[in-house]
């Protein structure tokens, strides 16, 4: 056999903002990405023909190391403190021309993307990676642009991704030696000393978190979203690990995306090409439109073999709980394409309840929802930032905090106008625990889950009764199809009802002591949607 030659792409781009007298491969097809990677020892070939790679020290997003650059364009209009921290100017000049100096002798991938499924909102990027399965994820998870498109092509933003340099935290400015910076006034990301992908990923999405809203108009929003066959849009919000892909790959509906949206004047649209779900314990029987989806041109970061076999073992945790796979949205069967649909007509918020006390499915009134929206609670579930190793109450205003460079009243006034514009229906859902807090009770049904959105979606529960909850307010169906009836009562599945009454009481007084710190804005209707903590 004719040894393989891998060479670079010829084509009429622009070099990359980097010199090197290494060789620049731009815009690569998948097939060749995943040679490279393996020619290069940066990954294994699964039985499914999935790529199968590691991010070494770095399994997760590190936000304590991410920065935004404080310019005249920043320094008024971005939400500083513990997760917008600034970055000085010259700083970040000095460092990009290390890391130009360190790759002026490597090898680069380079792939013109773009970002935004709806083209009045679209940004074009180009990524250089030192990686070639690095190269393959932004394949995946941005959108792709045609050949035509590429003629032409101007790249808006600008990604340069660096795993093995690492900064020098005393002359460089930064916490530690990995870092990512956005410099939203230079258009670009500096990402170094993490090989985690899915701070390229997050970090696009918090420059459209800055772009869309203040720029545009246009509400920004981390969630999913689905259509139905009556054109009914459905979006999810929820931080990683309380079900936003897995609850959005519904056969039955057509997938418009996993994670990252626009909600317009006149439609919702994806941010990205691609999906990016986490897969520890993943089945085919639980979940076959993402098991499916893990093949030829997908990659699964962190997870290990079965012995002796190139069978990926979904169950081992022994690198990270945060073990994940990304792959092209095409991948999925029913997925929309070009993923754009209409006004939502339902909105679920989705919380995994550590404290086990949430009802399972609750119907908000506008209050509420605005509420729970700006308080966006959930527990951050384990692997999914470095640190964390169990659930733990958490609460990220907009269901997003971590990538938010504006203030949460700024999404939220957005949020609350085209809620109340469209009269849609907010659900809050919970995929946490039941029948006791985390370490007692046990997750929530992923049946009873999917069988309680169906329901909503479907209007079944329309003429069902309901009840108030006595501490949080919203009114919690007494009957579903596919559920038991004791389920929809969490009180009813704990083995010591009053113990269950201290939990929501604690909870409750967990979210108005979150909330003190957007009273002074929120009117008096948001307050009357805040729970009641005896």
């Amino acid at each position: 056999m004719q040894d393989l030659v891998l060479t670079p792409s010829i084509s009429s781009f622009p070099q990359p903002d980097v010199d090197t007298k290494g060789k620049v491969f731009t815009n690569l097809t998948p097939a060749e990405l995943v040679e490279h990677a393996l020619s290069r020892r940066e990954a294994f070939l699964t039985a499914t023909g999935a790529l199968m790679a590691d991010t070494g020290k770095f399994t997760g997003r590190s936000p304590q190391d991410r920065f935004i650059v404080l310019d005249d364009k920043t320094r008024d209009a971005v939400w500083w403190g513990d997760i917008n921290i600034p970055f000085d100017e010259d700083k970040f000049d000095s460092l990009l021309a290390k890391v130009k100096n360190h790759l002026a002798s490597k090898d680069l991938f380079v792939r013109y993307a773009k970002a935004g499924a709806d083209p009045a909102y679209q940004l074009n990027l180009k990524v250089i990676n030192t990686l070639a399965w690095h190269n393959l994820f932004c394949y995946n998870m941005f959108l792709r642009p045609s050949k035509q498109e590429l003629k032409s092509f101007l790249s808006d933003f600008t990604i340069i991704c660096a795993p093995e340099f690492e900064a020098d935290p005393e002359l460089d400015g930064t916490r530690n030696p990995n870092f990512a910076i956005l410099n939203l006034t230079k258009r670009m990301i500096l990402i170094g000393g993490t090989a985690y992908a899915g701070e390229m990923k997050k970090g696009i999405f918090s420059v459209l978190n800055f772009i869309l809203p203040y720029e545009k108009n246009v509400l920004s929003m981390h969630c999913s979203a689905n259509r139905g066959i009556d054109d009914d849009t459905a979006i999810f919000f929820g931080l990683s690990g309380t079900g936003k892909t897995t609850l959005s790959a519904d056969p039955k509906r057509q997938l418009i995306g996993d994670d990252e949206h626009g909600w317009t004047e006149t439609s919702v649209f994806n941010f990205e090409g691609g999906c990016y779900a986490k897969v520890i314990d993943l089945t085919r029987e639980k979940e076959p439109e993402i098991y499916d989806a893990i093949k030829f041109g997908a990659i699964v970061e962190n997870t290990r073999f079965k012995p002796g076999t190139r069978e990926v073992d979904y169950a081992n945790k022994s690198i990270t709980e945060n073990t994940r796979t990304a792959y092209p949205i095409h991948f999925i069967p029913n997925a929309l394409n070009p993923s754009i649909a209409g006004i939502p007509k339902n909105i679920f918020f989705l919380t995994a309840d550590a404290f086990g006390v949430i009802p399972p499915i609750s119907k908000l009134d506008s209050n509420q929802a605005m509420y729970h929206f700006i308080s966006g609670y959930t527990a951050k579930v384990a692997g999914t930032e470095m640190g964390v190793t169990e659930p733990k109450l958490t609460f990220s205003a907009c269901f997003g905090a971590a990538f938010l460079p504006l203030h949460p009243t700024e999404y939220a006034k957005l949020f609350g106008e085209k809620m109340k514009k469209h009269q849609v229906n907010v659900w809050l859902i919970n995929t946490g625990w039941t029948g006791g807090p985390y370490g007692i009770g046990s997750r929530m049904k992923l049946a009873h889950t999917r069988a309680m959105i169906t329901a909503a979606l479907e209007g079944n529960l329309e003429f069902a009764p309901f009840r108030k909850d006595p501490v949080f307010g919203f009114m919690v169906p007494e009957l579903c199809p596919g559920v038991p009836y004791e389920v929809l009562n969490p009180r009813n599945t704990w083995e010591d009802p009053e113990e269950y009454d201290k939990k929501a009481q604690y909870l409750a007084s967990a979210f108005i002591s979150n909330f003190e710190k957007f009273k002074d804005f929120a009117s008096a209707d948001i307050l009357k949607g805040a729970p009641i903590a005896g």
